[in-house]
């Protein structure tokens, strides 16, 4: 048995177009007793919402299996802020839902944040912009949902939580490196303690970017799979300081891949 950790945009599917043998794939994991758990950076929808387009899909699964950068979010500041510490979010409602849920207090005001959280914001205004100025003049503290420049989608792609992170740095000079969701440990860790409850040598990290989902994999020891099918190219993978163990077209290859790999031990 082996935990098989997988992105969903770019891997799974590609917006509301589902990758040819990704279904497939994943009912051959589970047929075959793996453990099988989705970890995505898009923090513009719940784990419930993915839950039902994954189900739509055909996936048997449980909303357990789905790990967001927003839950990541929520699990950082619930060990690293304090209970009567005030946060202020740049970001759309899912985020702010998940947030509740962890009793993390909330404010309008950034003059009176303790912490910001910077996310994908499709309504990202030059005021927020500004709020998120004044707040770090103030003092506040910055975490990211996922530094993601772009998310993929059918057809190419758009700009997500890293192109807001970019303002903030071209405004100040810092950087935020903070982050919740890849490629940051304690997305890692939450998936592999809390969900997989295995260790990370037995555990394949499955993603279409290099700089987080391959970057997380390789910082948690866990083996690593780069696929073709999102956003990294073939030239992109050759010239990246960051390496995938293995890379392949798609998920679809997975299946084959694994019983080749298992016939050389």
């Amino acid at each position: 048995m082996a935990g098989y950790i997988f992105d969903l945009d770019g891997t799974i599917y590609l917006g509301d177009k589902l990758i040819e043998g990704a279904l497939e794939t994943y009912n051959y994991l589970i047929s075959n007793g793996h453990k099988v758990v989705f970890v995505t950076n898009k923090p513009i929808a719940s784990q419930e919402d993915y839950h039902r387009k994954l189900t739509k899909f055909g996936f048997d699964v449980t909303v357990n299996q789905i790990v967001n950068s927003s839950y990541a979010t929520a699990i950082y500041l619930t060990k690293y802020s304090k209970p009567t510490d005030q946060v202020y979010v740049v970001g759309e409602q899912p985020l702010m839902d998940e947030l509740n849920q962890a009793n993390i207090s909330m404010t309008n005001n950034p003059l009176d944040a303790d912490y910001v959280v910077v996310s994908w914001d499709r309504q990202f205004t030059y005021d927020k912009l500004n709020n998120m100025y004044q707040a770090w003049k103030s003092g506040a503290k910055f975490v990211a949902t996922n530094p993601d420049r772009t998310c993929p989608v059918d057809g190419g792609e758009v700009p997500d939580c890293g192109s807001i992170m970019g303002a903030f740095t071209a405004a100040t000079g810092q950087e935020i490196t903070e982050i919740g969701g890849k490629p940051s440990r304690l997305m890692a860790d939450l998936v592999l303690e809390e969900v997989l409850q295995m260790p990370a040598k037995e555990c394949f990290m499955i993603g279409d970017r290099l700089e987080t989902d391959i970057l997380m994999g390789n910082n948690a020891n866990l083996i690593t799979i780069l696929v073709l099918s999102g956003v990294t190219t073939e030239e992109m993978a050759n010239n990246s300081t960051i390496k995938s163990t293995y890379t392949l077209p798609s998920v679809k290859e997975l299946p084959s891949f694994i019983e080749s790999l298992a016939s050389h031990y």
